[in-house]
């Protein structure tokens, strides 16, 4: 059998909040015919950022995650903005959340983030050569703390849970699979 797409009988939204909107769309399946009620969430796309210092350490960061009410250890990423590309976003995004800035950037591609509930993605950046031009620059929600960790030590970090989030095990997935771990 060959899947075919849903009709959107209708569309609108829902709630709209500071991140996202809560869509609700009505649709029907090319299979059975019935309908169906789905809720959506909207978002920006988002950016992620795998900060390596020329002596292959990587600059993370770690901060209070309210979704699981702990801390997480991360790469740093964010919201893009409206009038943002993506390669904007993660220099403003590295430069606000560690205050490095890189001597390159290369994009190691795209996730869909959730896309049975989610309609954005997630674009994955290498920054190479990063090095400290200045403090922080945290709005009033984040409360940010840099670690500096070897590249040899991430997939231990991943392995044992101390690096959880789903974002940042796919960003390191893409960079393995493009640079192995001996990058030269």
């Amino acid at each position: 059998m060959l899947l075919k797409p849903w009709t959107i009988i209708s569309s609108h939204v829902d709630k709209s909040y500071r991140l996202f909107n809560l869509r609700y769309d009505r649709a029907r399946s090319p299979r059975t015919g019935e309908t169906h009620d789905f809720y959506i969430l909207e978002s920006p796309s988002w950016v992620n950022i795998i900060p390596l210092t020329p002596t292959k350490e990587v600059v993370l960061i770690r901060q209070y995650r309210f979704g699981i009410q702990d801390m997480t250890l991360e790469i740093p990423g964010g919201l893009m903005e409206p009038s943002d590309s993506p390669e904007e976003a993660a220099r403003r995004e590295l430069r606000e959340e560690t205050g490095y800035r890189e001597e390159k950037l290369i994009p190691l591609g795209t996730v869909h983030p959730n896309p049975a509930i989610q309609n954005n993605l997630c674009y994955t950046f290498l920054a190479t050569g990063v090095f400290p031009v200045g403090e922080l620059l945290q709005d009033d929600r984040e409360d940010i703390e840099v670690v500096i960790q070897p590249l040899s030590e991430i997939p231990h970090l991943i392995r044992e849970g101390t690096i959880s989030h789903a974002l940042v095990i796919a960003a390191f997935y893409r960079f393995y699979m493009e640079y192995r771990p001996d990058m030269k």
